[in-house]
């Protein structure tokens, strides 16, 4: 049985995605084979479009890390997923498809009252915010985050839960249309960094206080500046390096003010790590999910068809959370 599914032709821009036939793929041991109906589209899947970031060994050559799907077949003992279920899962890639095989671990039951664009949109940004943030960045309640790019998938996602467990939210948006939409998800303060300088307005915003978590996508000269704007005890915490991997900073800031630096991909992460990522999420996020407190940002819905459309608006930066590609129903 075959399946459409999207190829990476050669590196290059959107328009090197090709759909081929394939084959349907076998579950193996604690996998499940998923009739997709909805996929997510992410910066990693750009970066691997243009040849920048290779699938980790084991992976399918085809993007896609996020789905929603239907369980047809696979290892399900000692799981409580069902054939027919629905369930939105994290993927290390295959997403672009009409099947693809997902471990049992990183399937969760799509939360009540979600459309499935809605649900394929949460597994990437929930899972990375998640570990991010509450685990390695062990953001507490009343405590004070700086989210860069708040305007991102991940940014809607962090405003939305770190709001959701009590702390308050500042974040950096490129526009006045972003800046707002940070604000109505729950920020306190919007800095649009074309015009204003975000360590400027912490400094100012906390009468030199300071934040106490930083969310990081960006890297580069960014780290120097947001090192200076933490508070006695922040943490930093890099989870991309758009603007490059070469970082300078005062290094004595990390000792006075006894500052953690640190960061994760997730993609390359054993199986056991990202279920266990699922188990506190369905735990902790879920409900806040069903309750309406917290709620995928999803700005654009396209057929699966218009793959290299949604690639060419994920690079033009004019989206507002995130991007979904779904198959006839």
């Amino acid at each position: 049985m075959n399946m459409l599914v999207a190829e990476i032709t050669k590196p290059g821009p959107p328009d090197v995605l090709r759909w081929v036939d394939r084959a349907v793929p076998e579950p193996g041991p604690g996998e499940v084979l998923l009739r997709v109906r909805a996929f997510g589209i992410n910066r990693p899947d750009i970066l691997q479009r243009k040849g920048l970031y290779p699938p980790p060994p084991g992976a399918s050559d085809i993007p896609g890390l996020e789905v929603c799907g239907e369980v047809i077949r696979g290892d399900l003992a000692g799981s409580d997923l069902y054939a027919g279920q629905k369930v939105c899962a994290l993927l290390t890639g295959g997403g672009y498809a009409e099947f693809c095989v997902a471990p049992v671990g990183q399937c969760l039951p799509v939360p009540e009252g979600l459309s499935d664009a809605e649900a394929a949109a949460i597994p990437e940004t929930f899972f990375t915010v998640w570990h991010n943030v509450f685990e390695r960045g062990a953001l507490k309640p009343t405590e004070l985050i700086l989210v860069q790019g708040g305007a991102s998938g991940i940014g809607t996602t962090a405003i939305q839960l770190a709001r959701a467990m009590g702390s308050r939210v500042w974040a950096t948006a490129g526009s006045y249309e972003k800046c707002k939409a940070c604000l109505e998800l729950g920020a306190e303060r919007a800095i649009n960094y074309r015009s204003q300088d975000f360590v400027e307005q912490v400094r100012e915003h906390t009468g030199g206080r300071g934040v106490d978590v930083v969310l990081d996508m960006v890297g580069g000269d960014y780290v120097a500046r947001e090192v200076g704007c933490l508070a006695e005890d922040g943490r930093l915490v890099i989870i991309a390096v758009q603007g490059g991997t070469a970082a300078a900073f005062d290094a004595s800031l990390l000792m006075r003010r006894r500052l953690t630096i640190t960061g994760s991909t997730l993609r390359a992460r054993s199986v056991a790590f990202k279920a266990g990522v699922a188990r506190a999420l369905r735990e902790r996020v879920w409900p806040l999910i069903v309750a309406g407190r917290v709620r995928p940002c999803v700005h654009a819905v396209m057929p699966a068809e218009r793959v290299a459309d949604a690639h060419a608006l994920m690079e033009s930066g004019q989206h507002i959370g995130k991007i979904v590609l779904t198959w006839p129903q």
